[in-house]
């Protein structure tokens, strides 16, 4: 696996902490789909990657189950949601170092694909289905209570996402629901901004962010501040 390049695999099974049994299995969870240069790849980590974003599933179920607060099932939903997302997993892949030992075509390299929220968080669902495949469900947790640390405290001390909370706030004063905007798009591809509008109850914000999802976060958060909700 000397191709890795810029990062030695021994390295990151160190700093994740398990050595692999199945070199291949390992390579194939780290292999992107653009990796070859547009040839067709039978060994991409497309496959695991559906497999680990189920046992992510799992796992932040449980650890909601079983938390201190023993939340009820309205509230474990809104937290388990904010566990899963492409971002929360990106996050948890950069903690993890995993970018440096991604397999890339060398245009998806050059176009900054090592720090992307889809493939960063696509690998690192496919290396928990690896983790779990290779050494168990106890692994796979092991790093999952590791790299999205900071994740679950965020889960434990969760606040209702702005969206859902403006979409309520609303609903309960008999308003329009939110009319999200886009209103403008800048930057590469690998390094987008997105300008979002929303306008709900009568007020208007705008947010700002590398996602369109966090832009309207950020956005809806403006109106329920103007509107006295947080």
């Amino acid at each position: 696996m000397t191709e890795l390049g810029i990062k030695d695999v021994d390295a990151f099974q160190e700093h994740i902490g398990y050595t692999f049994g199945d070199s291949d299995l390992l390579r194939r969870a780290l292999t992107h789909s653009s990796y070859g240069d547009g040839r067709s790849l039978a060994r991409d980590n497309e496959r695991l990657e559906f497999l680990g974003d189920r046992v992510l599933g799992l796992l932040a179920a449980q650890f909601l189950f079983e938390a201190e607060g023993e939340f009820d099932e309205g509230d474990m939903a809104p937290r388990l949601n904010e566990l899963v997302r492409k971002e929360a997993c990106a996050r948890a892949a950069r903690r993890a170092e995993l970018g440096a030992v991604i397999l890339l075509s060398k245009s998806e390299n050059k176009n900054g694909g090592r720090d992307k929220t889809k493939i960063l968080g696509d690998a690192c669902e496919a290396i928990l289905a690896a983790l779990y495949l290779d050494g168990g469900m106890d692994e796979a947790r092991r790093f999952f209570i590791r790299f999205w640390g900071e994740e679950l405290q965020e889960a434990e001390d969760y606040a209702p996402d702005p969206k859902s909370k403006l979409q309520e706030w609303v609903q309960g004063n008999g308003y329009d629901l939110p009319v999200y905007v886009l209103l403008d798009r800048s930057g590469p591809d690998h390094a987008p901004e997105f300008h979002i509008e929303v306008k709900a109850g009568g007020l208007t914000a705008q947010g700002r962010a590398n996602s369109k999802r966090e832009a309207e976060r950020i956005a809806a958060c403006g109106i329920l501040k103007e509107g006295g909700q947080l």
